[in-house]
């Protein structure tokens, strides 16, 4: 018989087959209805959010992050031009949008700043003189993102990056791993469940914490409460999972299932947890700050009254919207969980300006930021340094394929898959994580310059507004009910910022430049 015969007789076969298994098949209605055709159903579902990405929606309409503005962090990331041309595609009208009011008379630098290195305004730790307080040499820097979560490769290309931008990377609540030790500075985050801070019981152990701290470059200590995309729930690693790369970091034996529960043990109020941070402040010499979604609305105003009573607390507090990101939660969670970032802010900023310890903190914004226009209208909250994970991410490869839950990431980021890690190479995504960043604190600088000030903390909320129904715009405080005089700049901290921009500007050295000697003074 000719093979021209054959051929069609074996997919006729198969065809057949197809179909009867699908006529008699009780899993799938549609398939009974409509043999082998309805397989043409799943299958253009299954691939509906490529289809979507790159074919049906516009520029602005896809979710998390639209067309334009994956387009302009991968445009910074690779140095190629992120202009747009014809004119904007936002509609100026819809409610809520963001206008930032330009000076007529904009800041022009004497000297140049080729790294765009935009010091922080306060100094971390001053406050509670911790020996380790100092003054971050980046208000921007990346968010939690642990190994385990993300690949080894993906956490080796973030760190070496931050090092070339001279910004800090948040090691996420899994430990710090050999991928986070290629240079760049640390921020150590502490979970619940004490990853890289825990004994042979699994209970927090203070000795622990220290050896790991002491074991790479860490600026300071964040205890996670909760994250934006999912507050209130505790988190499992299965067994699998759990390699001897990830074991080492989380201090936990290969191949055991661990869990993340949804609270810490070591406390369970606002006076326990102050008294913890101040025993691991005292113990390391380090800042130490909490990270937290924004839900119970009583919490904020007692920490904050809590801690000018007591002289005592969080040398920094991140704040992490609704609206942040993850590798895996419920829909409802990441839904209709923890307030958005700019309420959840405001909210937060409001108890402590309220209480008078808005100077003493450093309050770190998260959720979403990691674009000029956001990132100054968190500034202009009273946010002295922004937080960039997903955007990071998509620096250094994310396509958005939202595959982080099923350890398929195709771009070798969220994922332990070996064919997919293999194709990040972490010496070309670092350079690329540099420069979003970099081009992140450009557009902050610029946009600082165009309202006439020499460092974006000095944008005020009345350089910002929010537009309304009828085009009319409401200044930032007024639509957040802030006090004008919580945030107002003082000589002395206009002076001083101005100082910091001209010395980084100048080329000095960045050790002099972030000594924790001035004080930042009321701003």
């Amino acid at each position: 018989m000719s093979i021209w015969l054959i051929i069609p007789l074996i997919v006729l076969g198969l065809i057949v087959g197809v179909g009867i298994y699908d006529i008699t098949q009780k899993r799938h209605s549609i398939l009974r209805a409509f043999p082998v055709i309805g397989h043409i159903r799943y299958w253009l579902e299954s691939i509906g959010p490529e289809l979507r990405q790159y074919v049906v929606a516009d520029n602005s309409e896809e979710r998390p992050f639209n067309r334009d503005q994956r387009r302009w962090v991968y445009a910074s990331s690779k140095l190629q031009n992120p202009y747009f041309g014809f004119g904007t595609e936002s509609k100026l009208d819809s409610t809520q949008h963001l206008i930032i009011r330009h000076s007529p008379f904009p800041f022009q630098p004497d000297a140049t700043n080729p790294q765009s290195q935009i010091p922080a305004g306060k100094v971390i730790g001053e406050w509670n003189n911790r020996p380790g307080a100092f003054r971050p040499e980046s208000i921007v820097n990346t968010s939690a993102m642990s190994f385990g979560s993300l690949s080894g490769p993906a956490i080796e290309a973030i760190n070496r990056g931050a090092k070339i931008a001279g910004c800090m990377q948040n090691t996420g609540e899994g430990g710090i791993s050999v991928h986070h030790r290629h240079g760049g500075d640390l921020i150590f985050q502490l979970g619940t469940g004490y990853f890289g801070a825990r004994g042979a019981d699994g209970r927090f152990s203070m000795d622990k914490l220290v050896q790991t701290v002491s074991s790479a470059p860490v600026k300071m200590i964040e205890i996670k409460l909760s994250q934006g995309a999912k507050p209130g729930l505790g988190g499992v690693l299965p067994g699998p999972k759990v390699t001897k790369e990830v074991a080492e970091a989380r201090g936990v034996p290969v191949g055991v299932t661990v869990a993340s529960p949804s609270s810490h043990r070591e406390f369970d109020s606002i006076p326990t947890m102050i008294d913890f941070i101040e025993r691991i402040a005292d113990a390391s010499g380090l800042p130490v700050g909490i990270k937290s979604a924004v839900g119970d609305q009583a919490f904020w105003p007692e920490l904050a009254n809590g801690m000018k009573a007591k002289g005592a607390g969080p040398d920094f507090i991140a704040i992490d919207g609704g609206e942040g990101g993850t590798g895996a939660a419920p829909l409802v969670f990441t839904d209709h969980v923890a307030l958005p970032f700019r309420a959840g802010f405001a909210q937060v900023f409001r108890s402590f300006a309220g209480a008078g310890m808005d100077k003493n903190v450093t309050f770190i914004g998260a959720g979403k930021l990691g674009y000029p226009g956001e990132a100054l209208l968190a500034l202009g909250l009273g946010a002295d340094m922004i937080y960039v994970a997903r955007e990071a991410m998509m620096a250094i490869g994310c396509i958005q394929a939202q595959r982080c839950h099923t350890g398929h990431c195709p771009t070798g980021i969220a994922t332990h898959n070996r064919w997919f890690v293999r194709s990040l190479d972490p010496t070309n995504k670092s350079a690329r994580l540099a420069n979003y960043i970099i081009s992140l604190r450009h557009g902050l600088l610029d946009l600082a310059h165009a309202c006439g000030e020499p460092h974006p903390c000095l944008v005020t909320g009345a350089a910002i507004a929010l537009l309304d129904h009828g085009h009319l715009t409401e200044p930032l405080w007024d639509r957040f009910n802030y006090d004008p005089s919580w945030l107002a700049v003082t000589p002395g901290a206009r002076k001083e910022l101005g100082e910091l921009f001209e010395q980084v500007s100048s080329g000095e050295s960045a050790k002099q430049i972030l000594s924790p000697e001035p004080s930042r003074g009321s701003m």
